[in-house]
């Protein structure tokens, strides 16, 4: 019995089921299931097509297969292919917060905004979408397992201390009391995933190169003085980490130039030069250029360095003359391609050119252009004064108290740990 003809430009049913199932599962085998990891259906896509009637199946073939090629690309996330200072905010109010200040006991009050009275929440459901790639969600236990038996250190300053503080909270969801342990002192903090035989760390350095701020610190910048040429009492607890992910910004941007000294001096501290910010800033990198490259071995350590955190301090720049620098704002600058006046793109490009020599490999974790939209999520009236949170007279006086260098977390700090750990 002779079957029937396939009619011209149709393939047989059989063989259309057979080959965009095997499309579908290619793509969960190579992107280990993007529902799971992405909230991506490519199975729901493929079916959304009704089989019967097509009139051109190899034409619907090729077009499926371009559709799961592409959305295989951008789901495996891949630094080099992925430009992550392109993209946008985009809403969720559907999202699940990995943590909260009630379930994460390791947030300092300074940034615990929701607790400090701050009333809003809709800061917390942004999420930052690259337009070329997506950002894989942070998953505590693949990154507990990829640190097993490691050292993880943040070095820098305070704003750092909030990476770091947000990686633990990330991290610790999911790790019974009993087995993680946290010490914390001025300069070292360690938090212990007993479990794992992991630390996350945090080095308080805020120069990276030593300073006479470094202890004790000095409020007036005028009195602070940069040794930016030394750097081996901080470097010296750098050794044996496996993975270092460095800072240093906003500590030198006081708009007063850096009291520096280099050599050896007979007269100790009176032997200081003032030097422009970019000119210190360059000269101490260097510093920390030389030891990474002299003293680290790249088949043992991975180094990192998140770019500048943007301060928002002129309101101006965002169309809103009225307001005080950051205080009230509910919402991100939406504008593509935002940026302030709080981010000195000559401290980008001496980063740029100081790491671009160097012999080891170092990894920047590039949030600036992300966080300059984020004119919400820093802490504002919501932070603390000198230890104290705020009282409700201070909140009412933002021009003297609004801090809009520092952020809430949760908050934004969780995105840098979110493509930390993509790059890991």
């Amino acid at each position: 019995m002779k079957k029937a003809p396939t009619p011209k430009g149709k393939l047989p049913l059989s063989i259309v089921l057979t080959v965009i199932g095997g499309l579908a599962l290619t793509g969960l085998i190579f992107t280990d299931d993007l529902r799971v990891l992405y909230g991506i259906s490519i199975i729901t896509k493929l079916k959304a097509h009704k089989l019967h009637g097509i009139s051109n199946s190899t034409n619907l073939l090729h077009k499926e297969y371009e559709m799961l090629k592409e959305q295989v690309k951008k789901a495996m996330f891949d630094p080099k292919e992925c430009s992550v200072t392109k993209g946008n905010w985009a809403f969720d109010e559907s999202k699940e917060l990995p943590y909260s200040e009630l379930t994460c006991p390791f947030l300092d009050k300074q940034v615990r905004c929701m607790r400090n009275g701050r009333p809003d929440k809709d800061y917390l459901y942004w999420e930052w979408q690259p337009d070329d790639c997506i950002l894989p969600r942070f998953d505590a236990k693949s990154m507990l397992e990829k640190i097993r038996g490691k050292r993880l250190m943040f070095v820098g300053d305070s704003l750092q201390r909030a990476q770091w503080m947000s990686f633990v909270c990330l991290v610790q969801t999911i790790i019974p009391t009993y087995e993680r342990h946290m010490n914390r002192t001025h300069a070292l903090s360690v938090f212990t995933a007993k479990k794992y035989n992991a630390t996350i760390e945090f080095y308080w350095a805020p120069f990276l190169v030593e300073s006479n701020t470094d202890g004790n610190i000095i409020l007036d910048p005028s009195q602070r003085i940069l040794h930016i040429d030394s750097i081996t009492t901080h470097a010296q607890h750098w050794v044996g980490v496996d993975i270092l992910v460095f800072e240093t910004y906003v500590w030198w941007m006081n708009g007063q130039k850096i009291k520096s000294l280099w050599g050896s001096f007979a007269n100790g501290e009176e032997g200081f030069e003032e030097l422009d910010a970019t000119i210190a800033y360059r000269i101490g990198l260097k510093t920390w250029a030389n030891w990474i490259d002299s003293t680290l071995s790249p088949n043992k350590t991975k180094v990192f360095f998140t770019t500048m955190s943007p301060t928002h301090m002129r309101s101006a720049d965002w169309n809103h003359e009225s307001n005080i620098r950051c205080f009230n704002e509910t919402k991100p600058v939406l504008t593509k391609g935002y940026w302030g006046t709080g981010s000195d793109r000559r401290i980008m490009e001496v980063i740029s050119t100081v790491v671009s020599k160097m012999k080891t490999p170092v990894t920047f974790l590039n949030i600036t252009q992300l966080s300059e939209h984020r004119i919400d999520g820093h802490v504002s009236v919501y932070g603390e004064s000198r230890g104290n949170v705020l009282t409700e007279e201070q909140k009412g006086n933002p021009e003297q108290f609004a801090d809009c260098i520092h952020w809430c977390l949760p908050g934004v700090p969780d995105t840098w740990n979110r493509l930390l750990y993509a790059y890991l």
